[in-house]
């Protein structure tokens, strides 16, 4: 594992272009395989997830290529085979492999996912849905077996019990190429399931409905790339450095956002009193001062995002009064309230809530970010901390941010990125 050294009290300012979006990119990897030629993605995002994948495809004999910001995947040899379990359990998504290898032969047999620990996320739904399309789902030691029946799968009506990114394009995966129509309903809206199914319908796939909670699909019987498919900008990432410039900015352009995807969380950020200027495609973040606390409820998509509730965190520090946090999403995602203590943070969970309260007198610490987004909200933390924050487990963070040492840099940050094993040369460790 990396470690992210972080010199903290640095002023920020400048500008940042955000990447493609992450809970896209690893949904639209997977399904490339459905495709009968090559596809070719632009605004990937260089991240840890993406590297990973790319391992999945090779064992598979998919071969792919990534190079500034454009990946290219050729599925057209594409075998069966063992997919590597080490990768498959560096990242959740890997299980919309269920999907696509579904949707591709008929049956799929992979490693139970991993991916961040923040609490239980069951795959029931998953199950669910690929058995309403006819398949038998088998669970064993960690291996999860789906297989068909001699008509392969066909459409079906499937009702997701909750609203669930995973579930609802791990559905249009695998019914994307069955027979007949495929009704979901009580089906998720994030902007991210728009992007999969812009990709699949250019392909020649019929999908309609993404974005509301019904989505209907006529099958077809093949996929053909016809173009090169850009990925949208990634939200999350956009909120991140959205809070970053108003906790210790004196003015900062966040550029490539779609501000349509960030109403509730630049909604909260005005609630507060930052003086934000949205444009079409950018946001102008201020210097900003006498900040107001907040409540935040997270919620599906077009509600605050739980991938935002620790980014935004840090800017809570600034308000003058205690903010309350409340994700109904993945209420055991706290994993950052430790850690941030440690670095003089007031903040606690009580009675399912976590309370924020001013905290000015922030020091660097040595900590660990245990997921992607609790380290989103340690380097924040960081950059306004006096004195050095070492992050532990960095990798987690390169998981989710493109390019991030870059990107911070570029804004005046003092960042660095160094693995275990240079420390022990320089016998540090």
């Amino acid at each position: 594992m990396k470690k992210m050294i972080i010199h903290g009290g640095h002023r920020l300012s400048g500008e940042v272009t955000i990447g493609g979006a992450k809970n896209s990119t690893v949904a639209l990897i997977p399904a490339a395989i459905l495709a009968d030629t090559p596809v070719r993605f632009d605004m990937v995002p260089d991240i840890l997830d993406v590297h990973n994948l790319m391992l999945i495809l090779k064992s598979m004999n998919v071969h792919s290529t990534f190079e500034d910001g454009v990946l290219t995947i050729d599925p057209t040899e594409i075998v069966e085979a063992p997919l590597p379990s080490k990768a498959i359990k560096s990242l959740r998504a890997s299980y919309y492999f269920m999907g696509s290898l579904l949707g591709r032969f008929q049956r799929a047999t992979l490693s139970f996912p991993g991916g961040d620990n923040i609490g239980p996320r069951p795959i029931d739904q998953h199950i669910k849905a690929f058995e309403a399309l006819g398949a038998t789902v088998e669970e064993h030691e960690g291996t999860v077996r789906i297989t068909t029946g001699p008509e392969g799968l066909h459409g079906a009506r499937i009702f997701l019990d909750m609203v669930s990114v995973g579930a609802t394009i791990n559905s249009i995966l695998a019914a994307v190429k069955a027979v007949g129509t495929t009704v979901i309903e009580n089906a998720a809206k994030e902007p991210e399931i728009i992007d999969v199914a812009t990709f699949l319908n250019n392909m020649g796939a019929h999908i309609r409905g993404a974005g509301t909670d019904v989505i209907r699909i006529e099958g077809v019987p093949t996929l053909r790339a016809m173009n090169t498919h850009t990925i949208i900008p990634d939200r999350i990432e956009a909120g991140t450095y959205l809070s970053m410039a108003a906790a210790i900015g004196d003015g900062i352009v966040i550029k490539n956002v779609i501000p349509e995807h960030l109403e509730a969380f630049t909604a909260k950020m005005i609630e507060m009193g930052v003086p934000l200027e949205i444009n079409e495609d950018s946001i102008y973040v201020p210097r900003s001062e006498n900040l107001k606390p907040i409540r935040i409820k997270t919620m599906p998509f077009p509600g605050f995002a739980t991938d935002l509730q620790q980014p935004l965190t840090p800017l809570l520090f600034r308000a003058n009064g205690s903010s309350v946090v409340i994700d109904t999403i993945y209420p055991k995602r706290i994993k950052h309230i430790a850690e941030l203590r440690k670095m003089g943070a007031n903040i606690r969970s009580e009675d399912d809530m976590i309370v924020v309260d001013p905290s000015d007198d922030l020091i660097g610490s040595q900590v660990q970010a245990g997921e992607i987004r609790a380290g989103a909200a340690l380097v924040i933390t960081g950059l306004m901390a006096d004195g050095d924050t070492e992050i532990e487990e960095a990798d987690n963070i390169l998981r989710g941010y493109d390019r991030i040492v870059d990107k911070l840099t570029a804004l005046n940050a003092d960042v660095e990125i160094v693995s275990k094993e240079s420390l022990v040369e320089n016998g540090q460790d």
